[in-house]
């Protein structure tokens, strides 16, 4: 069961005969998530902050990403990272300190455990966010190759890092996640001489699913093109809504270098508007 990228849901190829039941809650699933993205996407807006949900697979290296990012970017940018994870504050805990407003979302308490963030999970982290304070959230989606694909947060651009070591077929195996984002970062290049991995392969089969996909070649544990990431952020905030901005010098009591009640209050079920 999935939906496909004009909204139609794909109907039942199991053969027991409950399609029609299965394509309706489904049906009621996507709307009520469109529905809250498009919230998310209001109240993002309404403050002028940028929005990008970066995605992977488990290991590609978005934290280590993060990491970098945020060393640049403090006394510059000011971010937020609702941070995803099923299990375990490991993630946030590597970001924390770095400068930036972090919460996390375990969809193992209280979501049930999703393999993605979807809309109402990030809803339910915005009350934890200074937003008027913030020039750009990155959302680090579930680490999954799937399923986050299928799901809009309210984001307004959607990033993916790809690890070489994944190999060049990845793009024509799973599709959707391709052709989804905006900006494809492949990570991991300094392992590149020790591999048999065929960069230009993957080139090619990526542009089969997304002919105008924007690519980066970066390495997060050398930093090797890391400010090009870093650049790709700085152009996203530029493009943010104009909105009445709070001075870098007259943050609220919450500094965004600091997680503490921000971070960690476990979700208790999806919110309701």
């Amino acid at each position: 069961m999935h939906r496909h990228e004009d909204g139609t849901i794909h109907t039942d190829h199991s053969g027991y005969g409950t399609a029609g039941q299965r394509v309706e809650v489904l049906e009621a699933i996507f709307a009520e998530n469109d529905r809250l993205a498009s919230a998310n996407r209001a109240d993002f807006d309404a403050v002028g902050v940028r929005v990008v949900n970066l995605m992977s697979s488990p290991g590609a290296g978005k934290t280590m990403l993060l990491q970098q990012a945020l060393r640049r970017l403090t006394g510059h940018v000011r971010v937020g990272i609702v941070e995803g994870d099923i299990e375990t504050s490991l993630d946030a805990d590597r970001l924390d300190g770095l400068g930036a407003a972090i919460t996390l979302v375990n969809t193992g308490r209280g979501f049930g455990g999703e393999c993605h963030l979807d809309a109402p999970m990030v809803r339910s982290a915005l009350p934890r966010l200074p937003l008027a304070d913030l020039d750009l959230i990155v959302v680090e989606n579930v680490g999954n190759l799937v399923c986050p694909a299928e799901f809009s947060v309210g984001e307004h651009a959607r990033a993916m890092v790809y690890s070489v070591t994944e190999g060049e077929e990845k793009p024509l195996k799973y599709p959707v996640m391709f052709r989804s984002v905006d900006l494809v970062v492949i990570n991991k290049i300094d392992l590149l001489p020790y591999l048999d991995f065929d960069l230009d392969l993957f080139l090619h089969n990526l542009r089969q699913v997304n002919p105008a996909v924007s690519t980066l070649k970066v390495s997060a544990r050398t930093g090797i093109g890391v400010d090009a990431w870093c650049s790709w952020l700085t152009d996203e905030v530029r493009r943010r809504p104009e909105a009445p901005r709070t001075p870098p010098g007259a943050r609220r009591s919450h500094d965004t270098g600091s997680r503490g009640a921000l971070a960690h209050p476990p979700p208790r079920g999806r919110p309701r508007d």
